[in-house]
């Protein structure tokens, strides 16, 4: 039967129940009572949603509070272990895996380095599936309490319908990368849990909105500042996000060979990539076979010594220019987006720490225009080098919701495949 718009009756209960447990996802332990508001649905069937909720195990009840009434009223909670969700950062050097609860609780996690094959293909895919078989089996679970899994990558994603989500990703090598169908094709899990592949510094922009220091906002561009840079914009018209390749922004004609190939991109003087090579070739020494994460924190330290030393000159000369490259950036952002917060999260952003935020922010507001540049607040995220992985569960997430809370079925022909058995139910023991 068809409802309001075209809707089917059916189309409106899930959209009810999604929008009930939404609510209670943010708001916490919340009574029928509060949800009527909050929902925009009347008390009657909210009564209807919840005994659904309660009775498909996805809600249950958290203690009571008083009322003017007198009456005390029951408050309401998602129960965390009603469904399990997997985050996949493939970073810049290493791919995490973590597997979380509803209540983004994590319940195992583990991480592979790229190693010398950096961002092979096979290598890649295979580490997502070993790596989501290790932490089912640390958790002594199947894939069928998965929600789904999202994984976090560098690139522009490209849905298609033959091939679902296609990575185009110019600096790590992969050129129309079909990473979804590689993925699924392998076996390693039922066909029925689904996989949402999106943009890292899109995830980690989610993440931050939802759960970190963007929360609250109703507008923010996040940066993702790793060994390039990258950032998701976040507006009233785009609220889940949309990642920008900002930087491959040209910040200087002529200038560096950025990783991309093209000359002068922002990435090429900002990117902690970058920002090591150019102390090296201004007569920085990081220590001999010091990865990247390693050797900035050799050139914060030669900058910043807290021992009571000089700073070098060279390092602390190099860090400033980096500072001023990426203040200049950010004033692209404010002024094209004019965001109510600019948030800068990323392993390498996060490592630079305040000291380095202080002098960004300096640049980027003398660039920035002066309206916009007095309404933006500028910090660094609050949630830490797991943010790409949080944000990449969100994806699952959020489908969940939309689903109304409903798990993702298998069709009646649809079995695990031997290669499953094998990665995972053959270890469960």
């Amino acid at each position: 039967m068809a409802g309001l718009g075209g809707r089917t009756v059916r189309d409106l209960r899930r959209v009810s129940r999604g929008a009930v447990l939404q609510r209670l996802y943010f708001d916490g332990p919340t009574s029928r009572h509060a949800l009527g508001p909050a929902t925009g649905l009347s008390s009657g069937s909210v009564s209807n949603v919840v005994a659904e909720l309660l009775a498909d195990g996805l809600v249950e009840e958290a203690g009571s509070v008083g009322s003017d009434a007198g009456r005390p009223r029951r408050l309401l909670r998602i129960r965390p272990d009603s469904g399990r969700l997997i985050g996949v950062d493939v970073g810049e050097t290493r791919v995490r895996v973590e597997l979380l609860d509803l209540a983004l609780t994590e319940l195992a996690r583990t991480e592979r380095p790229l190693g010398p094959r950096g961002y092979d293909v096979d290598a890649v895919v295979g580490h997502v599936h070993e790596g989501v078989a290790e932490v089912l089996t640390a958790a002594r679970l199947s894939p069928g309490d998965l929600l789904g899994v999202g994984i976090g990558v560098p690139g522009i994603i490209e849905d298609t319908a033959e091939l679902g989500a296609v990575v185009h990703g110019q600096t790590t090598g992969w050129d129309a990368v079909p990473l979804e169908h590689l993925l699924r094709t392998t076996g390693q899990l039922p066909s029925h849990i689904p996989y949402f592949i999106d943009n890292g510094a899109k995830t980690l922009g989610q993440a931050e909105m939802w759960f970190g220091a963007g929360r609250g906002a109703r507008s923010a561009v996040v940066v993702l500042f790793g060994s390039g840079v990258g950032a998701c914009v976040v507006t009233e018209e785009a609220a889940e996000g949309r990642a920008v390749e900002w930087g491959h922004l040209t910040v200087r004609v002529g200038g560096r060979r950025c990783r991309c190939g093209a000359l002068g991109c922002l990435e090429a003087y900002a990117g902690a990539e970058a920002l090591v090579a150019r102390w090296r070739e201004a007569g920085g020494r990081p220590s001999a076979g010091a990865g990247e994460e390693r050797a900035l924190t050799e050139l914060l330290a030669a900058a910043r010594p807290d021992d009571g030393r000089e700073p070098d000159p060279v390092a602390a000369a190099v860090l400033a220019e980096t500072a001023e490259y990426l203040g200049a950036g950010l004033s692209d952002l404010i002024n094209l987006f004019q965001p109510e917060r600019l948030l800068i999260g990323g392993w390498a952003g996060l490592q630079l720490g305040g000291g380095f935020l202080d002098e960004v922010r300096t640049h980027a507001l003398a660039h920035a225009l002066r309206f916009p540049a007095g309404r933006v607040g500028i910090a660094l995220g609050h949630l830490g080098p797991d943010a790409v992985t949080v944000g990449a569960a969100v994806l699952p997430l959020a489908a969940f919701f939309s689903a109304g809370g409903h798990r993702p079925r298998p069709a009646l022909d649809t079995s695990p495949t031997p290669a499953w058995r094998a990665a995972v139910e053959g270890r469960l023991v």
